[in-house]
């Protein structure tokens, strides 16, 4: 698990994606007479909060959407904020997290036990805890599959005309579900950009979850389209501000040059140290 850690947020993202679709398939209209605390408390005051911002916007329900998801994802902000930095302080440890796989390459108990309390001591020293980094997405998780499905069970949402669309009907020119696909990707991308190691399952995901939206969002309303564009753009925001991969790669270049130098320093002192000791 340690070793897949930076891959996880895709994980769970894609996860997310599948849980979305079926539950949401499966699931009838939303309405004030709905039972149950999900729909009646949760999703039900979703929709209604939606409606209420659309008053203000003219009565259009896809402003509404619009702000209101981008409200959700400002309120759930420092959480993505602390899961990022703990990712990007636990993919820094990787390199050292492997040497230490290949010092105990054994898997008798002894030598298991002995990298374990190795890999505490570095995680310790470095302030990390890997498990905090997936807390923050299993508290965002219902706050996201709640705004989705207000969207998507709503009648009323659905009803409403935005741009150059009806937002209960697939997007007639197909702009909403390649935006979805180009932001999903550019998410993905400039997450896998400032991991130190990449591998094929990061890879495959970046490329895969951007033709799994493009593809749903052929078939579902606009409404859902909207939904997916204005989410996964404020990702990419939110990565670049946070998590900027060209800052990230460009400061871990400059490390990696500094401790060259040290290193060439550290060896030439050695050599004049071994020829005055020689006179």
């Amino acid at each position: 698990m340690k070793k897949k850690k930076p891959v996880l947020a895709s994980l769970a993202a894609l996860s997310l994606i599948l849980v979305l679709t079926g539950c949401s398939s499966q699931t009838a209209p939303i309405t004030e007479h709905s039972t149950g605390f999900w729909d009646h408390y949760i999703i039900w005051n979703f929709v209604r909060a939606i409606e209420g911002l659309s008053s203000f916007l003219g009565h259009n329900y896809g402003w509404g959407i619009v702000v209101f998801t981008v409200i959700v994802r400002i309120i759930i902000l420092p959480l993505m904020v602390y899961q990022m930095k703990s990712m990007r302080k636990t993919s820094e440890l990787q390199p050292k997290l492997k040497a230490l796989q290949a010092k105990y390459p054994g898997k008798d108990p002894e030598s298991l036990k002995m990298m374990r309390e190795e890999q505490q001591r570095l995680y310790a020293e470095a302030g990390v805890n890997p498990v905090a980094g997936c807390l923050p997405l299993l508290i965002q998780m219902p706050i996201l599959i709640a705004l989705y499905q207000a969207i998507f069970r709503s009648e009323t949402l659905k009803a409403g005309h935005f741009l150059w669309m009806e937002l209960g009907d697939k997007d007639p020119y197909y702009i909403l579900p390649i935006l979805a696909a180009v932001f999903t990707y550019a998410t993905s991308k400039l997450s896998m950009m400032s991991q130190p190691e990449q591998n094929a399952m990061t890879s495959a995901l970046t490329y895969g979850m951007p033709i799994m939206i493009f593809i749903m969002a052929l078939n579902f309303p606009a409404a859902l389209s909207l939904y997916w564009v204005i989410t996964n753009a404020f990702s990419v925001g939110q990565t670049l501000l946070i998590n900027n991969p060209f800052k990230i790669n460009k400061e871990r270049k400059e490390k990696e040059q500094a401790e060259k130098q040290q290193a060439r320093k550290l060896a030439k002192a050695k050599r004049k140290a071994l020829k005055s000791r020689k006179k």
